[in-house]
């Protein structure tokens, strides 16, 4: 059913993404639910799954924190269907693991599916949408 490995599975040097500069973690149901938007990244990306219902956000991050410190990359992105409430973590859960990992040169990217259309979203917005308050004043406002 599933083809794409689960990120929580890899071994952090894996031959899956070893000589790749792009890695695309995607929300697990992307796969069945949206193959002709993951279709777009298949070239460019070596492609992860992770699934927040099954898999404790805190495990992942520290697995990718092992494939970040262990390779050379590029850019680390996410694609997730819009909505989620499990999605929505995993999208937090990079930019954690990128602020434990201090400064670097890795570009992080985050998209969306939302009615069945693609949306890339900026880290400035998924930072701000771990802040109920923040959201609160955005809407209040707006």
């Amino acid at each position: 059913m599933y083809r794409i490995p689960r990120l929580i599975d890899v071994n952090a040097k894996s031959r899956i993404f070893r000589d790749k500069k792009k890695l695309l973690i995607i929300g697990r149901c992307v796969e069945l639910e949206h193959p002709e938007i993951l279709e777009k990244f298949k070239n460019d990306y070596a492609l992860l799954s992770v699934c927040l219902e099954a898999e404790h956000v805190n495990m992942v991050g520290f697995k990718l924190a092992g494939i970040l410190a262990r390779g050379k990359y590029e850019e680390v992105s996410v694609l997730t269907v819009d909505g989620s409430l499990h999605c929505t973590q995993l999208h937090w859960m990079v930019e954690e693991v990128f602020k434990i990992l201090g400064g670097n040169s890795i570009k992080r990217r985050h998209f969306v599916i939302y009615h069945g259309k693609l949306y890339e979203v900026s880290v400035k917005a998924v930072k701000t949408s771990r802040y109920l308050y923040k959201v609160h004043k955005l809407v209040a406002e707006g």
